[in-house]
């Protein structure tokens, strides 16, 4: 990549407008009739996020888009002389005009395009975006399979984002026009060529930043963390090297500070940014055997957990801080430390990186490649891909959050599910080409092959890397969860989950299941006879036994409040079961993290940006300071604790079995003492002194409780909560009396729940806020203090109204 100075840099984002025309109804833009209809557009931006602004285009019941030409236009009084034009995405195939002639043609979404231009100081710049549907009916060399969850088998002849051509996993929203910015740029004596940029932790613990360039001015000097050093050339490249003992490292921020360091230019006795980074190690752990996959940071095994990522707005592809803050803030706070971006979406901005830097998020990188069987023999096709994975891995290589870089998403499975041999799927683009780009440009980070690959089927799960929906889409019990002895999974758990419902009653107000508009809403993989809300109620029939077709019809509101509470419990039991001490899981990311449309999605998060009722599942369920309690058959029940922060920690378990979900029958407490970054399991009965069946499985009589609930505490204080239900949920659900109190602190307003019986699934609905927390168990006997998050334009100072259920029916108004 090139560097320049902000003030050497204009992004040219007002002023444009578009005009649409059947395809190639204009061979150029002088032939476009002066009285032809314009709308104004924004740049960064998309035909369809136009279209929205104008009123002509309804995401949720979209039109085709690929069918036309669009024509973007913008006038220039920039000064005479010499500039570079760059275009950072362009969607898909664009010529780029100025002053009625032809200059470029970019066959490419994610391929950046710098172009050399001599500007008049009155100037005409256009961008022709070509109709994309008769390129996806161009022949191109036989495919040897044809993936069945994509609309068009000619995109993979052409490199543009899958989104928008995958029915029943997202609205037909067609990519078209400037997804990125269009900048003009002066170059001066420290604009710098072919910039490099490398950051790296030595096992000793040392810092080593490099950073290199084509040119460079005399006397240009790097500096990072109180240390400088001086360009120096080698006749071919100017390079400067900085030595950083004790460097403070970066880390996820489940497991230690996300440190940054500020590295700057200084010329001419000028200091200007270039970036910021953070030094770390990362290494993929395959285990002696090779069948392991395991992520180390800084010498560190870390579970990696999170979610995969889809877009902050399918409609615009927006690239800015503003637009990915708010969706990553949310991820973290619920302890994700890792996101995938998959192969059937985008390549995101510098921004979301710099983002996910901050927050201490990993970021796992697919390139974008799916399923497809790709023209790998094409030169023109192969040069392209060179081109773009070559710009994003530079634009991103300050980044210590890019922490995998993959092959792209299940074309290894595609072809073994067909029953290909291997050496038809794994082909060059996965095997030679891609992984000599990534050792090329970003060495720093291990290379997967593909999402699935590594065991005798590459989706299988108990080798290598896998995609796990046993529990989930295949409704296997969940036990299968330990059972498939899964050893990391870049996928898992897609369920059609049910927003809140004050999202609902404002933007899918219909009857649930029953009615077109909500169907619409419900993910499925193309052609299949079942969709997602089928996986999830067969969870809801196995956990709370009931018949979910009768009930939704006989009670609607009861239907969706198990709905809600259903798929958090089934994530928290998984998670469990992956988290604790002797799994052989390193890894599982939730499928996916958002919604692009509000409804019942596979996100976590619905399309307005409010989480659903199982984000907090999963905010619980990720703690780095955790208890989990799990079901050992005849060997009894088993508590984990864990700590994956960087300090030793004293800290006290609690365990009881209690009746009636309010009588302890049987209690102990033990302080334990947990060093950095590890996990201590033990018998919960090691708490008694005596054996008790806990999770009832001698069976010797009737049994004497109905639920086990832990806690741990640091000084007192509560941190973290887990329960068992030895004789299922439904058998524990008490109707009792729930207290509230609310108060008023400085940083807002909180309250306060008490309950005399064991309550499942609370939730607390208050308008104008969102809780800090939400959907929990609220054990008895212990006060919970849960904050309320204003909403911009609520009035803090009122007194806060609300209304606090529980799955068993108990309901208070405050």
């Amino acid at each position: 990549m090139d560097f320049h100075r902000p003030d050497r840099m204009k992004m040219l984002a007002d002023g444009w407008t578009l005009a649409l025309s059947a395809a190639n109804a204009y061979d150029s833009p002088t032939e476009i009739p002066a009285d032809a209809e314009t709308l104004p557009a924004p740049v960064p931006g998309t035909v369809a996020g136009a279209l929205v602004d104008a009123g002509r285009f309804y995401p949720t019941r979209p039109e085709p888009l690929n069918h036309q030409d669009a024509w973007y236009r913008i006038l220039l009084s920039e000064a005479p002389g010499p500039a570079i034009l760059r275009f950072e995405g362009l969607a898909t195939i664009a010529e780029i005009w100025l002053n009625g002639e032809r200059l470029r043609t970019s066959e490419s979404m994610f391929e950046p395009v710098d172009l050399p231009v001599t500007l008049t100081g009155s100037d005409e710049l256009a961008i022709a975006f070509r109709a994309l549907r008769p390129h996806l009916s161009k022949k191109g060399p036989r495919a040897r399979w044809r993936p069945q969850m994509m609309s068009e088998q000619g995109l993979r002849l052409i490199r543009t984002t899958p989104l928008g051509y995958m029915p029943g996993w997202c609205p037909e929203i067609h990519a078209v026009g400037p997804w990125r910015p269009v900048t003009l740029i002066r170059r001066d004596a420290l604009s710098l060529q072919d910039i490099t940029v490398s950051a790296t932790l030595s096992e000793g613990g040392e810092g080593l930043l490099t950073v290199s360039c084509a040119s460079a001015p005399s006397g240009l000097t790097l500096a990072c963390a109180g240390k400088t050093a001086t360009f120096v050339t080698d006749g071919d490249r100017f390079t400067a090297t900085l030595t950083l003992p004790g460097v403070k490292p970066w880390w996820p921020a489940t497991h230690g500070e996300p440190a940054l360091h500020d590295v700057t230019l200084t010329a001419h006795g000028e200091t200007i940014p270039l970036a910021r980074t953070g030094f770390r190690r990362i290494a993929l752990d395959r285990g002696p055997d090779g069948k392991d996959f395991a992520l180390l940071v800084n010498g560190t095994r870390i579970f990696c957990r999170g979610a995969v990522w889809t877009n902050a707005d399918v409609t615009r592809l927006p690239g800015t801080r503003a637009a990915y803050e708010p969706w990553l803030r949310l991820a973290a706070s619920a302890g994700m430390n890792m996101l995938r971006i998959g192969g059937t979406m985008t390549y995101e901005s510098p921004e979301f990186f710099a983002l996910c830097d901050e927050l201490g998020i990993l970021v796992w990188q697919d390139l974008i490649f799916a399923n497809f069987d790709y023209p790998v023999k094409d030169e023109g096709f192969v040069a392209r891909v060179r081109a773009e994975v070559s710009a994003f891995l530079d634009a991103t290589a300050a980044s210590p959050s890019l922490a995998v870089i993959c092959g792209g998403s299940e074309m290894h499975q595609q072809g073994a599910m067909l029953g290909l041999p291997e050496s038809a799927w794994k082909t060059p683009l996965t095997q030679e080409i891609l992984p000599a780009l990534a050792a090329t440009h970003r060495p720093d980070v291990p290379f997967v092959e593909n999402s699935p690959s590594g065991g005798a089927q590459p989706f299988f799960v108990n080798e290598g890397l896998g995609h796990y929906y046993g529990v989930g889409a295949y409704e296997r019990p969940l036990g299968d969860a330990r059972r498939a002895n899964v050893r990391f999974a870049s996928e898992s758990l897609a369920f059609a989950n049910v927003p809140q419902q004050a999202t609902l009653d404002a933007h899918l107000p219909v009857p649930a299941v029953h009615h077109p508009d909500w169907k619409a809403r419900v993910p499925r993989d193309r052609s299949a006879s079942w969709d997602f809300e089928d996986t999830r109620d067969f969870y809801l029939r196995e956990l709370y036994g009931h018949d979910p077709v009768h009930l939704r019809r006989e009670d609607p509101a009861r239907y969706l409040h198990l709905s809600r509470a259903v798929t958090g419990e089934v994530m928290t039991e998984t998670f469990a079961e992956w988290r604790r001490k002797a799994s052989a899981c390193n890894g599982a990311l939730v499928w996916t993290l958002q919604d692009l449309l509000p409804g019942p999605g596979w996100g976590v998060i619905d399309a307005t940006g409010e989480p659903k009722p199982v984000w907090y599942a999963l905010k619980r369920a990720f703690l780095p300071v955790q208890v989990l309690l799990t079901d050992e058959g005849v060997n009894g029940l088993h508590a984990h604790i864990l700590n994956e922060t960087a300090e030793r920690l004293d800290l006290t378990l609690e365990i009881a079995a209690l009746r009636d979900g309010a009588k302890p029958v049987v209690s102990g407490q033990r302080a334990v003492s947990l060093a950095p970054r590890s996990a201590e399991a033990l018998s919960a009965t090691d708490l008694f002194g005596a054996f008790f069946d806990l999770n009832y499985t001698y069976r010797f009589g009737p049994p004497s409780h109905d639920l086990v609930i832990a806690r741990l505490k640091r000084k007192g204080q509560t941190i973290a909560e887990a329960v068992h239900f030895p004789l299922g949920r439904t058998r524990a659900l008490h109707v009792g009396e729930v207290t509230s109190s609310l108060r008023r602190e400085e940083a807002g307003w909180t309250l306060t729940l008490a309950a005399d019986r064991f309550q499942q699934s609370v939730h607390i609905a208050v308008p104008g806020y969102r809780p800090a927390d939400d959907w929990f168990h609220l054990l008895p006997g212990e006060e919970k203090t849960v904050p309320l998050l204003a909403r911009p334009g609520t009035d803090t100072d009122a007194l806060p109204e609300g209304e606090i259920a529980s799955l068993s029916g108990s309901i208070l108004r405050f």
